[in-house]
């Protein structure tokens, strides 16, 4: 997938977005990483890290006999991952900026973690398989990705039903895939891991930051969804000013989005 193909925001707003994402994320992501457990010494790769926030996790879990490397495309995002992971003083995280489809076969990891990347990728299986061979024979695979389909907002806001909408066919106009959630475990079954298992989490609130993410998404998504001819740049702004505004209300019940997780192993 080409960097100009991602539809968010990039470089530090782009962080901005990920920093808030991550801690509303993190009660599900937690668990997922106890629940599957991370070994202590492990060679970990966190595929399309972002801001690194979950290579942070991955590295506390590994000690300093493991090591953890973050990649992503977007050079910005990792300069401002390795300046933080340096602050945080994890000599055993690294970052660089790299595709998936860069990956080397024989780069050798015990364990590959990757949360939203796929729904972005056109090339989901090719992305599986470059993924599968930097990963050793009996390693651990574990991905988290969205089903779009899985919002609500109670009262109903017709600007959710916009955000819905744009965001979709924005998507969809960049090779991604919005619903990839629901085929997540099918896809990595059929695709070569072994012992696929699934749960699903969806933070939802009447106030804090969970709710303020559909907002922050719908004026990330905005210069695509214009550049696409979907909407225009006031339209944009009314709608993640009308979602912003539901997040303020304590009488609004909103949700992101469904979050699948999947996890299984490269047969030995």
């Amino acid at each position: 997938m080409p960097i100009q193909e991602y539809i968010l925001a990039r470089g530090a707003k782009g962080r901005e977005r990920l920093r808030i994402l991550a801690r509303v994320l993190r009660d599900g992501t937690v668990p997922l990483l106890e629940k599957v457990g991370i070994p202590v010494g492990a060679a970990c790769l966190d595929a399309g890290c972002g801001g690194g926030d979950v290579s942070v996790l991955l590295a506390q879990r590994v000690g300093a006999a493991g090591r953890v490397i973050g990649i992503d495309q977007d050079a910005s995002v990792i300069a401002i991952a390795a300046e933080e992971g340096a602050a945080a003083g994890l000599a055993q995280l690294s970052f660089r900026t790299q595709s998936v489809f860069d990956l080397a076969p024989d780069e050798g990891f015990d364990v590959l973690y990757s949360r939203f990347l796929l729904t972005h990728l056109p090339e989901r299986e090719r992305a599986l398989q470059c993924m599968l061979g930097a990963v050793k024979p009996g390693g651990l695979l574990i991905f988290e990705d969205i089903d779009f389909a899985g919002h609500f907002c109670r009262p109903a806001r017709p600007a959710m039903d916009e955000y819905m909408r744009l965001y979709v066919e924005t998507s969809r106009r960049h090779g991604g895939d919005p619903y990839f959630g629901q085929k997540l475990p099918l896809f990595l079954a059929t695709g070569g891991l072994a012992d696929v298992q699934v749960r699903i989490s969806q933070p939802a609130a009447l106030d804090g930051e969970a709710k303020v993410i559909n907002g922050l998404t719908m004026e990330g998504i905005g210069p695509r969804a214009v550049a696409a001819g979907l909407t225009t740049a006031a339209e944009v702004q009314r709608i993640a000013d009308d979602l912003y505004d539901a997040a303020a209300d304590p009488t609004v019940f909103m949700s992101i989005v469904r979050v699948v997780q999947a996890w299984g192993r490269k047969p030995s």
